[in-house]
């Protein structure tokens, strides 16, 4: 392993040494005044509502050794405040960021695992890193951090590492590639293509395309994809001549599951590795899950991992938090806080295994799914759909949007009395503080920005005197 030093940062940005130590060896990044430990580089990253390069003063004072920044004004006097420490200054510190994060990734051939889709990345990814923990030490990209600015802050985290795992978000055509030129896989995953920021790329066909901006940055990559999902399996018969491996549960694949057995809080399978079948124990329930652990598998296969080593990472897998995050109180109450993010197929996901539970009633608590356009009206009422499919016993919806979902489930023949539509959130944590009783599991879902995770966070505390 090489140590990154000053002196390769500026070349690799052209940046300008304005003073400090060129041979000064830099480990640890930050772009965060408030959570810099002594030692680190501040990268002052300017956004559309913040500029960090008004910042560059504290993040001396906090420990930084070295601030790269664009755009400041300083003086004689400031300089001489920090006669030891080292200022670069660039043209643009994101692309500086982009730059180094790039120099540090040619120095590794190492494993560097990729995921991308609709649904399902940041639980694939956590499954997927720890089958390859296994065998290899690995990095991954920690909660959600798979943005243009996440990306490159994880692989400046790379020391010892042996692997990585990255997740890769996007919102537009372009940003993937964007990802993909600076982190370079050699094992490229797409885990389905939804509906998902439909309103931004307009078909499902240009999710797709924006999706497959993986393969961009990636040489003669290994491409692993979820041959359940209908334009995943066109694009593969369309493609025979890339090195892809499928995983399924209803299609035939390259890794398939049997037998499957689905519980409350867990599922398990049988399925083939290196030709002996293999019965996998997965500690989460729900059919996505199974899929994950498919795909977890298949990157085992091509890493070359052992049987036993692939089953004990499924089986020890930990999920990041929100996402299914399910809370037990004292009363019999359940409450899962699924509302980090939400689109019609992980609203159909968590209403099924919703619906697959044993609890006496089961309420479900939705709002928004945003970015989705024109297309709108029409997915929150296919999710109404689903409400009705599932026999969820109550449906509480929040937001401009999520009145569809009530409208639709009541037009399909669910109970008026058993639906709440209210416009403000806020009145939420008090009908269900008046209705909710032992034996009640609760689902909130919806889009990051609705903050129905507070909500969730909230009954914890005001159901939890419930009898």
């Amino acid at each position: 392993m090489r140590d990154l030093t000053v002196k390769d940062i500026i070349h690799a940005t052209k940046a300008e040494l304005i003073q400090g130590n060129p041979d000064y060896l830099c480990k640890n990044f930050s772009k965060d005044t408030r959570t810099i430990q002594k030692g680190d580089i501040y990268i002052a990253i300017k956004g559309e509502k913040f500029d960090g390069n008004l910042f560059w003063k504290q993040a001396f004072e906090k420990g930084a050794e070295c601030v790269i920044v664009s755009d400041i004004k300083y003086k004689k006097e400031e300089l001489e405040t920090f006669p030891n420490k080292t200022i670069l200054k660039v043209k643009d510190t994101l692309q500086a960021l982009y730059a180094i994060a790039k120099l540090k990734r040619s120095w590794y051939q190492i494993p560097v695992i990729a995921i991308t889709g609709s649904v399902g990345k940041t639980s694939t990814k956590d499954m997927v890193a720890s089958v390859v923990s296994q065998k290899y030490k690995t990095l991954k990209t920690i909660g959600n951090h798979n943005n243009n600015i996440g990306l490159p802050f994880t692989i400046l985290k790379l020391q010892e590492e042996e692997a990585m795992v990255l997740e890769m978000g996007m919102n537009h055509l372009g940003e993937i590639r964007l990802l993909s030129e600076i982190a370079r896989p050699n094992i490229c995953i797409i885990t389905n293509i939804g509906t998902c920021h439909i309103g931004n790329l307009g078909s499902r066909e240009n999710i797709l395309k924006a999706k497959l901006e993986i393969l961009e940055g990636a040489e003669n990559p290994t491409i692993i994809i979820n041959q359940d999902n209908d334009l995943l399996q066109k694009w593969q018969e369309k493609n025979k001549d890339k090195n892809i491996i499928t995983y399924g549960i209803h299609s035939p694949s390259d890794t398939k599951a049997e037998q499957i057995e689905l519980n409350e809080h867990s599922g398990k399978f049988n399925c083939y590795i290196n030709n002996q079948q293999i019965t996998i124990h997965v500690p989460v329930g729900g059919e996505h899950f199974i899929l994950n652990s498919l795909c977890a598998i298949s990157v085992g296969k091509v890493l070359n991992i052992e049987e036993n080593q692939i089953k004990q990472g499924i089986e020890k897998f930990e999920l990041t938090k929100k996402r299914m995050d399910i809370t037990q109180l004292k009363n019999g109450i359940k409450i899962m806080n699924d509302a980090y993010n939400a689109s019609l197929e992980s609203m159909q996901a968590s209403l099924n295994y919703l619906s697959n539970c044993k609890e006496k009633r089961k309420i479900a608590v939705l709002g928004d799914m945003l970015e989705l356009g024109t297309y709108s009206r029409e997915l929150h009422e296919k999710v109404g759909k689903v409400v009705y499919e599932n026999k969820i016993d109550i449906l509480i919806c929040s937001g401009k949007n999520a009145k569809y979902i009530a409208q639709k489930a009541e037009e399909l023949g669910m109970e008026p009395e058993n639906i709440y539509y209210f416009e403000n959130k806020d009145k939420i944590e008090s009908i269900l503080k008046e209705m909710a009783k032992s034996g009640d599991f609760i689902l909130l879902k919806a889009s990051h920005a609705m903050k129905f995770f507070d909500i969730a966070e909230n009954l914890k505390e005001v159901l939890e005197c419930k009898k």
